[in-house]
């Protein structure tokens, strides 16, 4: 794993807005503690400066080109940044990050939505096979990912 220039380790952490990015600021002690940043969705209630990218979901007719979109958004900011380690609480945003994870082999860390309990989510169940730690925060969702780890909640 690469190290940056202090020594630290590099974390890219990645989310939707909404509730998957309120879940993943609570992570800001890893930012804090290591060299990091964070990429999120552009909308008008997001503070501070993360990386954006543009929203989509999987109802979207857009999707395919907004995800390419953001696909070209996330090699730079890869480029730019070379993390070690990508940490998301999902969703579709992420998914280039998770892409490029895989590809450089960099650590993956998947954290499942707080609001999902009784059913897996589309990007759990994408992501979940590569994830090198894939965190859940209710006892019930270990049932649907074979390598999930019962963490409690974020908040």
């Amino acid at each position: 794993m690469t190290r940056v220039a202090n020594g630290k380790v590099k974390i890219c952490l990645v989310s939707s807005s909404g509730g998957h990015w309120e879940q993943l600021q609570k992570l800001q002690p890893l930012v804090d503690k290591y060299d990091g940043f964070f990429v999120t969705e552009k909308t008008p209630f997001i503070k501070g400066n993360p990386y954006l990218m543009v929203q989509t979901d999987l109802k979207d007719g857009l999707m395919p080109l907004k995800m390419l979109v953001n696909g070209c958004r996330a090699i730079a900011i890869w480029a730019k940044e070379r993390p070690d380690i990508v940490v998301t609480t999902g969703t579709m945003v992420a998914y280039p990050f998770y892409l490029l994870a895989v590809a450089f082999k960099k650590k993956f860390v998947f954290i499942e939505t707080f609001g999902r309990s009784n059913e897996p989510t589309v990007a759990g169940r994408l992501m979940h096979k590569h994830a090198d730690l894939f965190f859940v925060q209710w006892e019930s969702q270990k049932r649907f990912y074979e390598k999930a780890r019962y963490v409690g909640c974020l908040y």
